[in-house]
């Protein structure tokens, strides 16, 4: 969620900027569509790190993309590395779902209701946005891909637009800056923030208030498939009328390899295992070089 920005000040007033390969509306609904597409066919499985800072501090962990769900080992708390009683921990917490189907299916059906959330919203930006054409600025080797020409888009609630549920209505109250890669069409990068309180569930279930902010960041990560590589979210408000909602976190992905699309999720277990006996093993050695 420093990146090269390439500023529409920086053009005199003389030169008229480039305008976008068709309008923005159109523009949007093809990126979208690339997306929904990407999400059902792209078909690549890989493994990665992560890091997640949220005001607790921050913690690291290894994902692999398997088959049946998602694998996730912590290997950092605040930059530091697990205690030898966490890491078994955390290696006991994996094998409790390779020894127990039904935990991994309930595991599989949580991260699939996340994906069809995101679904729903990524589905409903064209519709739920007006989009003004704003310049262009390059790809960058996190945001779009390196090179590339990625066209800027302004976006303001679309007055006429009915969110048809509950998960498409902070939109209405959302306002920022989209960026397309016009070679793959791609979203790069979506910067939004609420410009007014919204209310979910007639406000009887609860609220967001104004200023809350997120964004998002996603690039080719060199195999020709596009992940995520930021994602930063700030918001407040209520959830019941009384629960306080504080959600504030910046996650940002890297050193992405490719991993065997048929891994079941007991090899994501041991391949994560073995990445972080190698990770030990080599702070063991830069240790001893010292």
């Amino acid at each position: 969620m420093a990146l090269l920005l390439v500023c529409l000040g920086s053009v005199r007033a003389d030169q008229t900027p480039p305008m976008p390969p068709m309008p923005p509306q159109e523009l949007v609904r093809k990126a979208v569509q690339n997306e929904l597409k990407a999400a059902k066919t792209e078909g690549i499985n890989h493994m990665y790190r992560s890091r997640k800072e949220t005001p607790r501090g921050s913690q690291t962990r290894l994902y692999c993309e398997t088959r049946d769900a998602m694998v996730g080992l912590t290997i950092a708390n605040n930059d530091q590395p697990l205690t030898p009683e966490q890491v078994k921990a955390e290696e006991a917490r994996l094998d409790s779902y390779t020894r127990n189907p039904d935990e991994l299916r309930k595991k599989r059906q949580q991260e699939q209701e996340d994906a069809d959330r995101v679904t729903r919203i990524m589905r409903a930006i064209p519709d739920a946005f007006l989009f003004e054409y704003d310049g262009t600025e390059p790809g960058t080797a996190t945001v779009g891909k390196q090179g590339d020409e990625l066209v800027r888009l302004r976006f303001r609630p679309n007055p006429h637009y009915v969110p048809p549920s509950r998960v498409e209505q902070v939109l209405s109250g959302m306002q920022g800056m989209l960026l397309i890669d016009t070679n793959a069409y791609r979203i790069a990068r979506i910067d939004g923030t609420l410009a007014k309180e919204v209310a979910f569930g007639w406000g009887i279930l609860g609220h967001l208030d104004k200023g809350g902010h997120f964004l998002v960041e996603q690039s080719d990560i060199g195999d020709g498939s596009w992940d995520t590589r930021r994602m930063s979210l700030s918001f407040t408000g209520k959830i019941l009328l009384f629960k306080h909602l504080d959600i504030k976190s910046t996650e940002v992905t890297s050193d992405y390899r490719q991993v065997p699309r048929d891994l079941t999720f007991a090899q994501g277990v041991e391949m994560l295992k073995k990445h972080l006996q190698e990770l030990a093993e080599n702070q063991v050695g830069v240790k001893n070089q010292k």
